[in-house]
């Protein structure tokens, strides 16, 4: 038989037996790293799998993104083998990673205790140090549904009669056996360094209607030091809780009477609107006119939109006047309606369209989650129609829009991903591929680095999203530009060309915040409750010494109002501690204390949310002071 020529690291051409492993081809253990496994033409495989054909092979390090993505799998499987293990009867699921570690959804008849989870943990490490031997199996899928049924895994039966392939693969490690289509490690000696964090309940395929399940939640890392590094961020995590935050900092609650749909209380709608005023202050510099549209439309209007095929789900729905009505949960086509009301003409182009209206959108209970997916919410959302000559220049301006605003908020590591078309898709393939072009040419030319995320689009167009890293190095979506051609002809929107033909505009819908509320929540958690001064509830709060001193906190006070600073006054009989304390808990940027000394010289002694204690001054050098602090903040990125 004839050899194959695999091509490996470096450019050199190998030959090989057709069926050699890929782990037996060249040196993959060079260079003094752990190899897991290989990718053959950018496949990850196992080391094991056999190499059939001409192909290129490169390694798979344990400490690459990919590496430690294949250790997070491997674990899972080894806490699943470990819970049936120690528990017999508990049926397995599925268990993917995630971007943090990975879960294992388990059926059992009662919920893991803390210590049972100490125990699963305890008996993985046992299975790890036995090093058993990870290997891949390929059955056909009868015999596979058969192996399964007859281990009592009902889950596992239903998964494999939804796979249309004829052959499936299981991995086999010791006398456990999973469903699943790999790659894993070698052997579970690889699997050092990991952590049970939390265990959850979890409906069966997300969907409310069917059995709770019971969700353990895990991380593996390469080395006990990063996995060290990455429980303290979780501690930190917990500590930054939005939700915990939101109630200390008295922001936000919720009540079922409304679920999942937050109510802001005066603090936490004092910094949602500092927000909003914070865009239409942008809005005036790069261009944008703010409209208020309707909540409620015919449902013929989502029917003309694509939403009522593709989107259905996620909206409510009425009827009035045996007319079916649905609560709008995106504003874009409203937007057509105002874009229509008058004839166009390219002189007029771009228009930019800016609505903070709000939005409903119907999530299933077992995925709210504080603010960061609500039912109820606001967007910083814009549309903006311009001829298809316009789109580069469009989408520059839109980058310095975010690179302005991220800025703002100290938020300087930005990932940047090109979505492509879905499976589910509303117009021509052509229209698509035009469409995906010219977001990349855009990119391109203004030397932004970009991934491609396959099949992330919206059912209307291609998108360009934009990840934010917080303070606990956590990425969270935020903005996003989205570029759609199907809509401006779904709605028959058109313009006058230079020739006077009637042309078709193209429709932008971008957010740079995105929701504002999930924008609070990660902003939060981002500085841990201590807003900037110029974001801050309340800015600085007064408190007194004693009782005799009232007379000019108060004074002090109103001068600080009659500035447009928010101020409060804390002339409780208390110790002075005890209120600075609370002060400090509070988040406050300055407290202001008022002795005698200071009454005596018209002055205020500063002491800054950090505990740093500022030299006496008076009210007005002060002032001065949270001036100077919000140009600061404030600053325009040059």
């Amino acid at each position: 038989m004839k050899n194959i020529r695999v091509t490996v690291p470096g450019g050199e051409t190998l030959e090989a037996a057709p069926g050699t492993r890929a782990g037996d081809i060249g040196t993959p253990r060079s260079g003094g790293q752990r190899i897991v496994a290989a990718a053959v033409d950018g496949a990850a495989v196992d080391l094991t799998r056999p190499v059939t054909e001409d192909c290129a092979v490169d390694w798979i390090p344990l400490d690459s993104p990919e590496g430690i993505d294949i250790l997070r799998h491997s674990t899972a499987h080894l806490m699943a083998q470990a819970v049936q293990s120690l528990f017999p009867g508990t049926q397995v699921t599925i268990g993917p990673t995630t971007r943090e570690g990975f879960y294992y959804d388990f059926k059992r008849d009662k919920p893991f205790t803390p210590d049972e989870i100490e125990k699963v943990e305890e008996r993985m490490r046992e299975l790890a140090q036995q090093n058993l031997s990870i290997a891949r199996e390929e059955l056909p899928k009868d015999e596979a549904i058969e192996l399964f049924r007859g281990m009592g895994e009902d889950y596992k039966v239903e998964i494999l009669s939804g796979i249309p392939e004829d052959t499936v693969s299981v991995y086999r490690q010791g006398e456990w056996v999973d469903l699943c289509r790999g790659p894993h490690l070698p052997g579970t000696g690889f699997i050092q360094a990991f952590k049970l964090t939390s265990v959850a309940g979890a409906y069966w395929r997300g969907d409310e209607n069917n059995e709770m399940l019971q969700r353990i939640y895990g991380t593996a890392f390469p080395s006990r030091k990063q996995l060290k590094e990455h429980l303290a961020l979780l501690e930190e995590a917990r500590k930054r809780d939005h939700r915990k935050l939101g109630k200390e900092l008295d922001l936000f609650s919720f009540h079922p009477a409304a679920p999942a749909s937050p109510f802001f209380h005066p603090k936490g709608a004092l910094v949602y609107n500092t927000l909003v005023e914070y865009m239409r202050s942008l809005y005036r510099r790069y261009g944008y006119e703010e409209v208020i549209t309707p909540q409620i439309f015919d449902a013929g209007l989502w029917l003309r939109s694509g939403h009522y095929d593709h989107y259905k789900d996620n909206m409510y729905f009425t009827r009035i006047d045996e007319r079916e009505f649905g609560v709008k949960p995106m504003n874009c086509p409203s937007h057509t309606f105002i874009y229509a009301a008058k004839k166009r003409s390219y002189r007029d182009l771009p228009i930019r369209l800016a609505d903070f209206g709000r939005l409903h959108r119907y999530e299933k209970s077992g995925v709210t989650a504080g603010l960061t997916r609500v039912r109820s919410f606001s967007q910083d959302d814009a549309h903006i129609f311009c001829t298809p000559s316009q789109i580069e220049q469009e989408i520059a301006c839109l980058l310095d829009m975010l690179r302005e605003v991220y800025h703002r908020f100290n938020f300087e590591d930005l990932e940047v991903f090109l979505s492509t078309r879905p499976d589910q898709y509303l117009g021509a393939l052509e229209t698509w591929e035009r469409a995906e072009a010219a977001l990349a040419a855009s990119l391109e030319k203004r030397n932004v680095a970009y991934e491609i995320s396959e099949g992330d689009g919206a059912f209307y167009g291609p998108k360009i999203d934009f990840v934010v890293k917080d303070a606990m190095k956590r990425g969270w979506q935020l903005g996003t530009v989205q570029l759609d051609f199907s809509m401006p002809e779904r709605f028959d929107l058109g313009y006058v060309s230079p020739t006077g033909a009637e042309e078709r505009p193209v429709m932008i819908h971008r957010a740079i915040l995105g929701s504002i509320e999930r924008f609070m929540a990660l902003l939060i958690e981002h500085t841990g409750g201590a807003f900037p001064l110029w974001l801050a509830p309340v800015q600085s709060r007064i408190v007194t010494v004693t009782d005799q001193q009232q007379p000019y906190a108060a004074d002090v006070r109103d001068r600080l109002l009659a500035g447009g600073w928010r101020a409060e006054l804390d002339d409780r009989n208390e110790k002075l501690g005890f209120k600075i304390r609370e002060a400090q808990v509070a988040k406050i940027p300055y407290a202001l204390v008022i002795g005698d000394k200071e009454v005596q010289n018209e002055t205020l002694s500063a002491r800054k949310r950090g505990g740093e204690n500022l030299p006496a001054m008076s009210v007005e050098a002060f002032l001065d002071r949270l001036r100077e602090d919000v140009r600061q903040e404030t600053e325009p990125v040059q």
